[in-house]
């Protein structure tokens, strides 16, 4: 399949190429680092110009645009810097599950903060020990009156001590006792959106990590905590379903962070092979060099094309799960590829912050088990392309 931009897509990567250059200055960049967050003024930069809400829908101030879109931005920010880019690109992470959301009037109260940059969201699908599995969510939500009783414990939440509001998987039973903490998982699963000063809830930052540093990943608990029932997304029992569509859309949002970070450390690798000199040559010039290169640009091309089409494809309403794994896994595996071998090809300066390469390298781990391991990732593409058993 080919893909050919047209004026409107060069024109966002030209806006947003515009705006790293401006705004993700190397000081900036390793002082956030520091800190675990982006300047305020650089997300209202980003707000300003549509990029925080560039797929929300325009009715609730978005950019009405979809995820392809989407995925052109991320990937430009990402080759600009890949911690700057998720942190930009992830702030509202779960937001994408009110588009649709079966009750308008929660878009209209979450979405527009959402896409002016004014509220972070962040969604609370995992679950300490249970890895990338959701369907068996041990956290419930009991209806008692007009209110949910939400209780239980979700791990590593995106943007988790910052967010305004939490898009939060839950078994529910409508029947059920608020004192019974043993609902049966096998209840039905609902999406509820649980404001994060809600009495009850509590977010523990989960600690440094490799990279994403600018992304704050948190534990967040629910400890009898009361939220409307107007707060749940469409119906009860719709949840699981509505989260591994979401999971879809953000694997492939993933997999474009993941190229930008992979075409950021070839960007690097191949400037510093034609200006740095050894035994009287230009490193770009010895074929060990360039044959390195060549691997590096093929496989990140190869990647570009599985994630354009996977969002083509979610955009016109034909994604599956394994088209979604395979984008995220392929582009992935190269960016973690490229960061590699750019490292190796700078040699000692491959290791020091001021040239950058070691940064793309620890966000390409990073976003190489985002979401799901390369392992998670092919369980998916082998269940989507095996089918069941009989």
């Amino acid at each position: 399949m080919h893909f050919e931009l047209d004026k409107s897509h060069k024109e966002i990567q030209k806006a947003v190429r515009e705006f790293v250059r401006a705004q993700f200055d190397r000081e900036m960049i390793i002082e956030s680092l520091k800190t675990g967050d982006l300047p305020a003024g650089v997300r209202k930069k980003a707000a300003q110009l549509g990029f925080s809400g560039i797929h929300i829908p325009d009715e609730y101030d978005g950019g009405g645009m979809g995820l392809f879109e989407y995925v052109l931005a991320a990937e430009q920010m990402c080759r600009k810097d890949a911690s700057a880019g998720m942190a930009l690109m992830l702030s509202g992470f779960g937001a994408e599950c009110l588009f649709d959301p079966g009750r308008k009037n929660l878009a209209e109260k979450y979405l527009p903060p959402v896409a002016g940059g004014k509220m972070r969201a962040g969604a609370a699908l995992f679950e300490p020990g249970a890895g990338a599995d959701i369907s068996g969510t041990q956290t419930t939500a009991a209806a008692s009156g007009d209110h949910w009783i939400i209780n239980g414990n979700k791990a590593y939440v995106p943007n988790g001590t910052r967010a305004g509001f939490y898009v939060v998987l839950c078994a529910t039973r409508e029947d059920a006792d608020p004192s019974d903490s043993a609902i049966n998982t096998g209840d039905r699963q609902s999406l509820i959106i649980v404001d994060a000063d809600t009495p009850g809830v509590t977010a523990e930052s989960a600690g440094p990590t490799l990279g994403a540093g600018m992304v704050d990943f948190a534990h967040v608990g629910f400890q009898n905590a009361a939220v409307s029932v107007k707060n749940i997304i469409g119906s009860p029992g719709q949840g699981l379903g509505r989260s591994l569509s979401f999971l879809n859309q953000a694997r492939i949002q993933a997999a474009a962070m993941a190229l930008g970070t992979g075409q950021g450390a070839f960007d690097r690798a191949l400037d510093y092979t034609r200006q740095r000199s050894q035994f009287g040559k230009k490193l770009a010039q010895f074929q060990v060099t360039r044959h390195k290169l060549a691997d590096m640009a093929a496989g990140l091309e190869s990647a570009r094309l599985s994630v354009y089409q996977a969002a083509k494809a979610f955009d016109e309403g034909t994604c599956d799960a394994k088209t979604a794994a395979a984008a995220k896994l392929t582009a992935a595996n190269a960016a973690m590829t490229a960061a590699d071998e750019a490292v190796q090809l700078l040699g000692g300066y491959g290791y020091m912050t001021e040239y950058e390469v070691e940064h793309f390298y620890r966000d390409a781990k990073t976003l190489e088990i985002f979401l799901g391991s390369p392992a998670v990732l092919k369980d998916v593409i082998a269940g989507g392309l095996i089918g069941k058993l009989r």
